[in-house]
């Protein structure tokens, strides 16, 4: 019997029974649009958060407060819980030393608020407002979009001037231009020298939501002179982050006088170092998402091989006339291989097409990234499923005796 035969005789069995077929590959269809989906949600989500690390800075350091351990300064408070050091503009200025630091490109100090903006009527609380050193933009990649950044002469003579982020724009100005309009900060006037470019949105941060101003106008309106709430630093190139992140340890270390076993009471936050971290872990993220969407498709290569079973026993005199009429053993295995793989291969196309639907969608605040590797390997263990799967009840099918099979009702 030619294959075309064969192939129009599968055919035939699955259009006699369109509605059992359609949802046999409907059980297909849905394993292989979630792995397409799931996995482009997981290949998302990682560049999400690699966008993310990329805007701050890939080259950037964040040094900032945290509490020493046992015994953390070698001259005082011995056995004792040491108190939190300062992080002080000396730390700040120390760290940039072509000696002891290298690696170290530029340092801005920081400090923070989270003050109240007014102008002419409208308010708007200012999510973080940073008191910093013009350094600072390039450090974390901030661009001016309109206007001008602040300067060192502005940190130098702690003028009253502020870069505003565009979400600070929108809400006191509309559609107004800002530059060169004075705006209330805490009741202190200050005027907007620029606007920074948008950064957008991370989950439900608003980065954009965001100002800066000189570090000594902010000290001397806002925060008081105190401790810094953070340095940060950049590195002369990404490959250096590592040993600019050894040289600011030393240098710190040296500077609070902490012995060489004490719990530093600073921690030095590496951009390289988060970003490898994140990408271990959305990889991992990603292969279980795969891992879950690939049972759907087990789950629908069971319902294949049920079907199939189903179908040879409704069918069994078809085949043992079939037989008695001289049909090899071979064309029954292949007429009901082929309605198995036709199953699966209908159910894959469209579950492909039903996972690069889904990607055009943002799914949990992710946008999905297509992976073009899942695509063609889903598809293709659709059909293996087809062919495995409908083995057994193919192969049971084509070991019918005729006699039997005719006898049966």
């Amino acid at each position: 019997m030619r294959f075309r035969e064969v192939f129009r005789f599968a055919f035939a069995g699955l259009k006699a029974n369109k509605l059992r077929s359609g949802l046999t590959t409907l059980g297909i269809l849905i394993g292989v649009g979630a792995v397409i989906l799931l996995v482009a949600v997981g290949k998302g989500s990682g560049a999400q958060v690699q966008a993310n690390i990329d805007k701050l800075g890939t080259n950037l350091l964040e040094v900032s407060r945290q509490a020493g351990g046992f015994g953390a300064r070698a001259s005082r408070n011995t056995g004792t819980q040491s108190s939190v050091s300062a992080l002080t503009l000396a730390d700040a200025q120390s760290l940039v030393d072509p000696v002891n630091a290298p690696d170290v490109l530029t340092e801005a100090p920081v400090v923070t608020a989270s003050p109240t903006a007014t102008y002419s009527g409208a308010t708007h609380q200012i999510s973080q407002l940073v008191g910093t050193y013009p350094a600072y933009l390039q450090a974390t990649n901030w661009q001016i979009a309109e206007g001008s950044s602040i300067t060192d002469d502005d940190v130098t003579q702690a003028r009253k001037v502020i870069v505003i982020g565009q979400t600070v724009a929108t809400d006191l100005f509309g559609t107004a231009d800002p530059v060169g309009q004075q705006v209330m900060i805490n009741n202190v006037p200050y005027s907007v020298e620029g606007v920074l470019q948008s950064k957008g949105s991370s989950g439900l941060q608003d980065a954009d939501d965001f100002a800066i101003a000189p570090l000594t106008t902010v000290q001397d309106s806002l925060s008081g002179f105190g401790s810094l709430s953070q340095i940060v630093v950049q590195a002369k190139s990404a490959g250096a982050t590592t040993a600019a992140q050894n040289e600011i340890t030393s240098i710190l270390t040296s500077r609070h006088h902490l012995s060489a076993t004490a719990s530093p009471d600073f921690r030095v936050l590496n951009q390289q170092s988060l970003l490898a971290t994140s990408s271990s872990t959305t990889h991992t993220f990603t292969v279980l998402l795969g891992a879950v969407a690939a049972i759907s498709l087990l789950v629908g290569g069971i319902g294949i091989t049920n079907i199939m079973l189903v179908t040879v026993t409704e069918r069994t005199r078809e085949i043992g006339i079939r037989k008695a009429l001289g049909a090899p053993r071979a064309a029954i295995l292949g007429q009901f291989l082929i309605e198995a793989v036709m199953l699966s291969l209908i159910g894959g196309a469209l579950g492909v097409a039903a996972g690069l639907i889904g990607t055009r969608f943002t799914v949990a605040g992710v946008k999905p990234v297509i992976v073009p590797a899942s695509i063609a390997l889903a598809f293709a263990v659709s059909a293996l499923i087809g062919l495995f799967f409908g083995s057994f009840p193919a192969n049971r099918a084509a070991k019918l005796h005729p006699i039997q099979a005719l006898r049966h009702e």
